[in-house]
């Protein structure tokens, strides 16, 4: 090959080389400008104080997943905006809930070696009360409706409800005394009338009715089942089958949960469900996607939800009784607690 001609093949490679590198630039430039607008079109998240006990209407209380320097705090919306700017706490938590003036916040504590995780027992204004190391991922936090009973569940092994194979530990701590019932499974199973043992047996999604009394879901055989607790005796005794993290309405008599239905896929088998206690009779909301949450009575007539989103996941409402349509209520959040 003459000189000039491998001059040639060079100039040619050169502007090969400076087209890919341009269309790189471009496209790098162009995914910028995409995550520019993606969070320019997101919440407003300004800092601020965030209480338990609003003095001046009901709020909302959640964990914001927008990205940003406020991901993972909880932020609080006046519960008539809950679209609008959100105030940041300066709070992380993965999971939370809220009721009568306590949360109750279970956070990721980064360490040398891995990552821990922590049950953090928080008083109105947000400040730490108590705090309890976990034994595995947050998944499920609630409060007792006057604040005194604090409930979590953690993952043992598994991250998931969807496959057969995870293990949950559930624990109740009254914020009176300070007394912690580790786990669940040291309560007394009462099935079908009968007392019932199985080292099998998992719990998980605790809803209070009282300081005394709660539901939860029992896993056990391979069956699932609402059961009814008592914190005194120390006692479960089951109530139907195929109900997982239950989610007791404000006036005690409906509960929210999500129910398998048969022919759905192994990695989406929920539909939520409302049950009346009274009557036994089930009502299918007219959301027919897969919830995989505690959903959250937002009042008499609604319930929250969270579904996957574009942040992580953003919360939906749908009417209990089988009316009307989903509709999101805000982008980038999840464990939300109406306050005030």
């Amino acid at each position: 090959m003459s000189v000039r001609a491998r001059l040639a093949v060079l100039a040619a490679v050169v502007m090969v080389l400076a087209g890919v590198a341009t269309a790189a630039v471009v496209h790098a430039s162009g995914r910028a400008a995409g995550r520019d607008h993606q969070q320019a079109s997101g919440p407003v998240i300004r800092p601020g104080r965030v209480v338990l006990a609003a003095p001046a209407g009901e709020r909302l209380v959640f964990r914001s997943t927008a990205w940003g320097p406020h991901r993972d705090e909880l932020v609080s919306v006046p519960a008539a905006d809950p679209a609008g700017p959100r105030t940041a706490s300066g709070v992380r938590c993965l999971r939370f809930h809220a009721a009568g003036g306590t949360g109750i916040c279970l956070r990721r504590v980064p360490g040398a070696v891995g990552e821990s995780y922590r049950a953090v027992v928080l008083d109105a204004d947000l400040r730490e009360r108590h705090h309890y190391p976990l034994g595995g991922i947050p998944t499920r936090a609630r409060v007792s409706p006057s604040g005194r009973m604090v409930a979590w569940t953690v993952f043992v092994s598994g991250d998931s409800y969807a496959g057969t194979v995870f293990s949950t530990r559930t624990s109740i701590l009254d914020t009176r005394t300070w007394r912690l019932e580790g786990s669940l499974e040291d309560y007394r199973i009462v099935r079908d009338g009968r007392a019932y043992r199985s080292p099998d047996a998992n719990f998980w999604g605790v809803t209070f009715a009282d300081d005394t009394h709660f539901y939860a879901t029992l896993a056990t055989g391979g069956q699932t089942y609402l059961v009814r607790g008592d914190v005194t005796a120390r006692t479960v005794t089951t109530l139907r089958s195929n109900v997982e993290c239950p989610s007791l309405s404000p006036d005690g008599t409906r509960l929210a949960f999500k129910k398998r239905v048969a022919g759905l896929p192994a990695d989406a088998p929920w539909r939520l469900t409302v049950l009346d206690l009274r009557t036994m009779r089930e009502t299918a909301p007219a959301e027919r996607r897969n919830v995989d949450d505690q959903a959250l009575w937002l009042d008499g007539r609604t319930l929250a939800y969270a579904l996957p989103g574009d942040y992580g996941s953003d919360l939906w409402t749908v009417p209990a009784d089988g009316g009307g349509s989903p509709r999101r209520l805000t982008t980038a959040a999840l464990a939300p607690a109406v306050v005030g």
